[in-house]
């Protein structure tokens, strides 16, 4: 297994929808969630706000499914290829790249955050 370069602990994660290709969310991990995510098929980050590692969807039930993992050239940045079920984006969108840089929404939302994340009051 190629040995990853992680910067105060934490590597930086692209996540890509396996089928159409679009981004939909960057985050980290750090080693504990990077081999979870291996052993489980289930994409784990590490929340810097949170200071603890989560499973994507474990509150609003929107899995990833890791069909694949890429490592970057430097070694020091790594791609999930997921099957997302539901919205990758705790607001309800799809992608958490859902505004131009002037503000314009791009996509409709998939879900009412305030519905979803109502019984924990996290996102």
């Amino acid at each position: 297994m190629i040995p990853l370069r992680y910067s105060d602990g934490l590597i930086p994660v692209v996540v890509q929808d396996a089928s159409t290709k679009a981004v939909l969310m960057l985050a980290y991990a750090n080693e504990e969630a990077v081999g979870l995510t291996l052993s489980t098929g289930f994409a784990h980050y590490f929340s810097r706000s949170r200071k603890k590692i989560w499973k994507k969807g474990e509150e609003s039930g929107h899995v990833q499914h890791v069909r694949r993992i890429l490592v970057d050239c430097d070694e020091d940045c790594i791609l999930y290829e997921v099957d997302q079920s539901g919205a990758a984006c705790h607001t309800g969108h799809p992608s958490c790249f859902f505004r131009t840089i002037e503000g314009s929404s791009v996509s409709e939302k998939v879900f009412d955050p305030d519905k979803v994340y109502k019984k924990t009051g996290s996102r």
